[in-house]
């Protein structure tokens, strides 16, 4: 039992500062379609084909201005954003006219926030420290649970210890963390799948890493160059026309010389904010090469699809929204505390 005391204290020590930042950051982005303010963020939104099909035209015909990407408004931000790359970027309304515009996220706190809670401002790097905090933060529940059992009977529930001291932080860890348990449970383990895929072998079965992996492949198609004119327009009318009750949620660019324009999105039955119905259309002609109906995927992928939706706090509307803040403010507060209470406030030899 020492043992494990004294991983549990000195893991905290070093990680607790990350989760922290995790923790906060996280709480702030689960609310973040209600807080960007530009013109038009609170428009309806609107799904007419014919609408989107325009609005496609409009910002993909121009070779030298066209974006990356197009992600189209939804139901509680009501304008389309636009990625340039290079963290340059745009914001429209749903008639493609920009109404905000940058060229670096540091312009935009709603992206370099999810820089942050994603990356640690250090690209792949800083998302494989991310995946270890949260291994390690679902290590510091276990092992925080079987050390509070030895002091149940002295449990008092606070939200803030009674005074800064060592003593007390450490109770009020102990007691606050017995009580957020489940939720950073949650919060831990969607966060820490979404990073280290292979970690749904645990909970989804041995063959589900590679289930997932050929699921959400793209097709193999030729490494063509993208055509200086598409029909934009005629892509948008093939989507809904193959899928007449999903929305219509993003349209990319090929990445990595893949050849292909990638269309996503989403039937009324998935959770995942962007959809898994997929389209992808060649890059040189614009023919479509392949479509793929989410509801075709296995139950090992429809399980894993979830878990962004109830990491991020994208269902169950505001009352779910308001427990991950809860979520993520306790993970701030207990990493504060570990870092502040085993740095500063180590009792003397």
């Amino acid at each position: 039992m020492a043992l494990l005391d004294t991983l549990h204290r000195w893991t905290g020590g070093f990680l607790g500062l990350v989760l922290a930042i995790l923790g906060l950051t996280g709480a702030i982005l689960v609310h973040r379609d209600a807080w960007i303010m530009v013109p038009h963020a609170g428009d309806a939104q609107i799904q007419q084909t014919r609408l989107l099909a325009e609005t496609t035209e409009r910002l993909m015909a121009n070779p030298a201005t066209r974006p990356q990407s197009i992600t189209f408004a939804n139901a509680n931000l009501g304008v389309d954003r636009l990625d340039f790359g290079k963290g340059a970027g745009a914001y429209t309304d749903q008639a493609g006219t920009i109404v905000s515009q940058w060229q670096s996220q540091w312009a935009r706190p709603e992206l370099w926030l999810f820089d942050l809670h994603h990356h640690l401002f250090s690209g792949d790097t800083g998302e494989t420290i991310i995946g270890i905090a949260g291994v390690a933060g679902l290590f510091f529940v276990i092992t925080g649970t079987i050390l509070w059992w030895r002091t149940r009977k002295t449990f008092a529930f606070r939200l803030l210890p009674k005074r800064l001291s060592r003593p007390a932080i450490v109770r009020h860890h102990r007691d606050l963390g017995i009580v957020a348990a489940p939720l950073l449970v949650l919060s831990l383990l969607t966060g820490a799948t979404l990073v280290f895929r292979p970690l749904t072998a645990v909970f989804l079965g041995p063959a589900a890493p590679a289930t997932i992996d050929a699921a959400l492949k793209p097709p193999t198609g030729a490494k063509v160059a993208l055509a200086d004119h598409l029909d934009w327009r005629g892509m948008v009318i093939a989507a809904r026309t193959r899928f007449p009750d999903a929305e219509l949620r993003s349209l990319s660019l090929p990445r990595n010389g893949s050849g292909v324009v990638t269309l996503r999105m989403k039937r009324p039955a998935e959770w995942l904010p962007n959809g898994r119905t997929t389209l992808w259309f060649a890059a040189d002609d614009g023919h479509l090469l392949a479509a793929r109906d989410a509801a075709s995927h296995s139950r090992v992928v429809a399980a894993y699809n979830i878990l962004y939706p109830l990491h991020a706090a994208k269902v169950g509307g505001l009352g779910y929204r308001l427990v991950m803040t809860l979520s993520g403010l306790v993970l701030g507060l207990l990493g504060t505390l570990s870092v502040w209470s085993f740095w500063f406030k180590r009792p003397r030899r």
